[in-house]
């Protein structure tokens, strides 16, 4: 292999997308001399995230297909013909080795472009449910790493590689202490704390769910660490000043503290978060988003119902049901312990490094 390697990651859009990235970023590095360069979509998360994480990035002007407003489309392919040519300059002035899509808007443009270069490209899908850019890519991409078992019926069974969900080395490694991790939220060390995930864009049903049953948990004598994503932060700020008990952020950027600090977690059933929770070996209630391709969050938290290592309250029942489910779990230590230990069982730890390996592997 040359002494530097140049790899292109591309996508965003989520948490979802943008963490496994930078994991499999992470474990590029460990193992090989690289030179990385981020793609993403203008005015989307991963513009602000992979900066603070210490990486380049470069943001192209790419949308996705708006289904609620046809009218917002019209701009679409004149975005997606600007995108090709935005990429197609980067490609030759960055001239990479090999290019990896973690999903989002930027993905098609940036591996369809490379694929036309003849550059090696890798495809990472987090979802048991393949999107449709991800199944035309793949059709020339060298390999597809997957999380799910069955992915045969989306991608060339001989191109795909059961890897796992990368998840971020701080999860992976978390040794944080629960009472510094109480301290750090300025929270009280002798309550209960649950960790309320609506997911980095933050989540309607459950943020609602917790702002009506304050006064619940209050009795509970529990106290919450909530992430109610930045779009609603605001609505539920000015709620909650007076309540000592609550720890309110539009986004958590240390979630290993995060973690560490939690009996319970209340989160959606995205890919990457079961990969997290999974790791991070917590009793989690899931609440999965309805509106998912195909109702794949479901599948997602089902999947660990089904295994013993997790509860699930449907959308449509949140209101009611959420934080009576919280407070009964909180309340059952031996079922706190036996889905604490189901669900590390799940865990996957090696992906971004088995991801990292083929590629590297591949490009030699």
């Amino acid at each position: 292999m040359q002494n530097k390697v140049n790899i292109l990651i591309a996508g965003g859009g989520t948490g979802g997308h943008i963490f496994p990235a930078l994991a499999i970023a992470k474990a590029l590095e460990k193992k090989a001399a690289v030179s990385l360069l981020f793609v993403g979509a203008k005015g989307k998360m991963e513009m602000e995230k992979i900066p603070k994480a210490g990486y380049k990035i470069i943001g192209i002007d790419i949308a996705g297909y708006n289904r609620s407003n046809i009218f917002k489309n019209i701009s679409l392919p004149f975005k997606l013909i600007k995108s090709f040519w935005q990429v197609n300059k980067i490609l030759q002035q960055f001239k990479p080795n090999a290019v990896i899509g973690v999903g989002g808007y930027s993905t098609f443009p940036v591996l369809r472009s490379a694929q036309r270069k003849n550059i090696p490209t890798f495809i990472h899908e987090s979802n048991s449910l393949a999107g449709k850019s991800n199944k035309l890519l793949a059709k020339k991409a060298n390999f597809v790493f997957v999380a799910f078992d069955g992915m045969e019926k989306y991608f060339p069974a001989n191109k795909i590689i059961f890897s796992g969900n990368p998840v971020r080395e701080e999860i992976i490694y978390n040794n944080i202490n629960k009472k510094e991790a109480i301290q750090y939220f300025q929270l009280n060390e002798n309550k209960k704390t649950i960790l309320i995930l609506g997911g980095s864009l933050g989540a309607k049903s459950i943020n609602s769910a917790i702002a009506k049953n304050l006064h619940l948990i209050n009795e509970a004598d529990a106290q919450i660490i909530w992430q109610t994503g930045t779009a609603l932060y605001s609505e539920y700020q000015n709620l909650v000043k007076e309540y000592s008990f609550v720890c309110i952020k539009p986004f958590i950027e240390n979630m290993a503290m995060a973690y560490a600090a939690a009996d319970i977690v209340v989160s959606r059933a995205g890919a990457m978060s079961v990969a997290e929770l999974c790791v991070a070996k917590k009793p989690v209630v899931f609440v999965p988003y309805p509106y998912a391709a195909e109702d794949h969050q479901t599948i997602n938290a089902q999947y660990l119902v089904n295994k013993d290592a997790a509860l699930m309250v449907k959308d449509a029942n949140a209101a009611e049901q959420l934080v009576p489910t919280i407070i009964s779990l909180l309340t059952n230590e031996i079922m706190q312990e036996k889905f604490t230990q189901n669900i590390a069982g799940l865990a996957q730890l090696h992906a971004a490094e088995t991801i990292a390996e083929k590629i590297l592997d591949t490009i030699q």
